[in-house]
């Protein structure tokens, strides 16, 4: 057993998993003892608790802009995710039994989107495309709007990345989807004109598959998933965002772990994961467990009310971190990357390369010191390939860190202190003096 060489705990993993927050503990506490009954209960107390759901679920819904038939219950984000992408394609099957559909992401997306597109693709339910990033870790836009095709149901593009904290455009990209929207209904336009006169209109598409019917208007939807991005970005109104479907996570908002939200727009026809009671609108059958979602609008609520001045407070600690820790590099010998843009991130991340040495090493060393960061995303933990979000990088920039061995995400949280980077600092120049000497 690895013996601690610091009393002071140091947690700074808080992209994997934030701390329960004590007022939302309280709040689940009372809850678990409280609002026990089955939801879907008629009698006194499962009204009861069926009132109390509803009344979290209109309060996310305030704190989104949206509606609370718009909030959806899950058990975790990336279930979230799963019900948005699998929703959204196999809903447009069923009415579309003879048509392939179209998905488009980005090659830096969490596994929770990867491996359901991958999974639609080996099973012929979808086509995908992976758009690229730029060396900083920014969507290439000019490429999603030539990857758009008539037959594009879903674009997935998250908000902030879950390992390099880049902060994509989201706004930007729900413009491009608009355009493409209405350059498709006036499309459709000429096309019923030309119809009735017997003509064909010109097509300006490049898939031929399809002709523009009227269920194809309004897609492709827009999903993002923003489980990284609701302590510290803008998430207050969902129609000024610009997205149709959106993720969060109570774990990453220091919630209770089990419970996600799916916000989905009122038109938007999903396909359930599986059949059961038919909870959450049909969509998430299983009893709901009201200590947790009442905890998790507890969560968001306080997380909204806090996050300019929290936002504010970490970009300080971040940039000098970064800047302590890229000056390593001519103290140590050992060079040191930072990955992804410096300013267009998530206020609490950074993420570093070092040359020449493991990064699951320096994640043990770090943790005998009881300094608690992560190497590459913790959902991939026990991968031992490298990073693909690292490699989706690096190909654009080759010359910059090829030889690097992995990362380290560093992520800061609300017990944070400016102190502990120089205490991170000086651990890691221990660290890395100690091997270079070894080598």
């Amino acid at each position: 057993m690895i013996k601690f060489l610091s009393n002071k705990k140091i947690y700074l993993d808080n992209a994997g998993a934030t701390p329960l927050d004590k007022k939302v503990a309280k709040t689940m506490a009372i809850c678990e003892r409280k609002y026990f009954s089955n939801p879907s209960a008629i009698f006194t107390d499962g009204v009861k608790v069926r009132s109390v759901i509803d009344e979290a679920r209109l309060k996310i819904a305030k704190l989104i802009n949206a509606h609370s038939d718009e909030i959806i219950f899950t058990g975790s984000g990336t279930e979230s995710d799963a019900l948005a992408l699998l929703g959204v394609v196999r809903g447009w099957r069923i009415k579309n039994k003879d048509m392939i559909p179209h998905i488009i992401t980005t090659k830096i997306e969490h596994p929770a989107i990867l491996e359901n597109c991958r999974l639609l693709e080996s099973l012929g339910e979808s086509e995908v495309t992976y758009i690229s990033v730029n060396k900083d870790g920014i969507i290439k836009l000019e490429e999603l709007e030539e990857s758009l095709k008539e037959n594009t149901v879903l674009v997935s593009v998250m908000y902030a990345n879950n390992e390099i904290g880049t902060i994509q455009p989201i706004q930007e990209i729900a413009k491009i989807i608009r355009r493409f929207r209405k350059q498709k209904k006036e499309e459709q336009i000429r096309f019923l004109r030309s119809s009735d006169e017997g003509k064909r209109g010109a097509r300006p598409f490049k898939n031929e598959l399809i002709p523009p019917f009227s269920q194809f208007v309004d897609l492709p939807y827009f999903h993002t998933d923003a489980c990284q991005a609701v302590n510290y970005l803008f998430t207050e109104n969902i129609e000024k965002l610009g997205v149709d479907l959106m993720t969060f996570n109570s774990s990453k908002i220091y919630g209770p772990k089990g419970v996600g939200i799916l916000y989905k727009k009122r038109n938007i026809e999903l396909c359930p994961l599986y059949g059961g009671g038919g909870q959450e609108f049909g969509l998430r059958s299983g009893t709901e467990s009201a200590a947790l979602i009442t905890s998790v609008a507890e969560a968001f609520s306080i997380t909204n009310k806090i996050k300019q001045k929290e936002s504010e407070r970490l970009i300080k600690i971040r940039d000098y971190g970064i800047d302590k820790l890229l000056s390593l590099s001519k103290i140590s010998g050992y060079k040191i990357i930072l990955n992804g843009d410096k300013n267009k991130r998530l206020p609490n991340n950074i993420n570093i390369s070092v040359s020449g040495i493991s990064s699951e090493l320096l994640v043990i060393e770090l943790s005998a010191r009881s300094i608690f960061v992560s190497e590459k995303s913790a959902c991939k933990g026990n991968d031992s390939s490298k990073s693909y979000v690292i490699d989706a990088i690096r190909k654009v920039c080759p010359k910059k860190g090829t030889e690097a061995d992995g990362s380290l995400r560093i992520s800061l949280g609300r017990d944070t202190k400016k102190g502990d980077m120089d205490i991170l600092y000086k651990s890691l120049k221990d660290i890395l003096i100690k091997y270079k000497k070894w080598k």
